[in-house]
């Protein structure tokens, strides 16, 4: 049995998101006030993904709850659309998304970390602020896929969608230069434009990679505990 419900892990994830949002939003930065305002960082709109996916599990919790043993099928119909939701938003989302962020963000910034996080922001983001941006989304996703089984779309939906996700970011991050003059990052501004073609490029790879990765490891843990149940 575990230590504690899985219910219970998710509003506590759900709660620290909402925190982290919420002390992100109240900090006064100039990049805030600029055009797109904080929708042009994938680092907070990785934030909304992932208390959006966490909301809607304990939704799902919720109205598990409460369908249990009533026999209605109308509701039982409700639950299994939002648990597809659910499965669907980890799979497609939350997972890609989140992994990319901790993996990119630490790379570039064990690298040098001017190029994607200068040493000014450190007077208006708290170190436990950051980390809860840049490093606790990984732990977070990962005891979600442990604690339940979820159900991947099918590989070319799921696949496209990523890609569609991806590509749509792209375009935003080049409006937003196309508009302000100023790249969102500020590495873009030291590499050329075939290096940002590559380099955007590569992103879009590594996000279809990291939904296989997703989809692999999920398979992994259920057949393994699967496994382990039939012995």
């Amino acid at each position: 049995m575990a230590l504690v419900p899985s219910q219970v892990l998710r509003v506590a994830i759900l709660l620290s998101y909402c925190s982290i949002l919420c002390n992100y939003k109240a900090i006064e930065m100039p990049s805030h006030q600029t055009y797109g305002g904080s929708w042009k960082f994938l680092t907070f709109i990785d934030l909304v993904i992932q208390a959006v996916f966490f909301g809607i599990c304990v939704l799902t919790d919720l109205s598990s709850l409460l369908t249990r043993g009533s026999g209605n099928q109308e509701q039982e119909r409700q639950l299994k659309k939002l648990i597809s939701l659910r499965d669907w938003m980890l799979a497609v989302l939350a997972f890609p998304v989140g992994v990319f962020v901790v993996a990119v963000f630490w790379i570039i910034y064990a690298y040098d970390r001017e190029m994607i996080y200068p040493k000014l922001l450190d007077n208006f983001i708290p170190g436990w602020l950051n980390h809860g941006m840049h490093t606790t989304v990984l732990p977070f996703i990962l005891i979600e896929m442990r604690t339940s089984h979820h159900k991947y779309p099918s590989r070319s939906s799921g696949l496209t969608a990523i890609c569609t996700f991806s590509v749509g970011y792209i375009l935003w991050v080049c409006w937003v230069h196309h508009v302000t003059g100023m790249w969102v990052y500020p590495f873009l501004e030291h590499i050329g434009p075939g290096a940002r073609i590559i380099f955007f490029g590569f992103t879009t790879i590594l996000m279809n990679f990291l939904y296989l990765l997703g989809e692999v490891l999920n398979n992994y843990i259920w057949d393994t505990q699967k496994t382990a149940k039939l012995k």
